[in-house]
């Protein structure tokens, strides 16, 4: 169902950051276009 869709990643600096989240979704057939950590305050 999400095969060949395209993900923006938004991470928390306090919670689970961009590049985990993207290493986590690395062995979906994904386009990652977009990741960051953000601070959200």
């Amino acid at each position: 169902m999400i095969k060949g869709k395209k993900v923006v990643i938004l991470g928390d600096r306090d919670g689970i950051p961009g590049p985990s989240i993207e290493e986590c979704l690395r062995p979906l057939d994904l386009e990652i276009v977009f990741s960051a950590t953000e601070c959200f305050v």
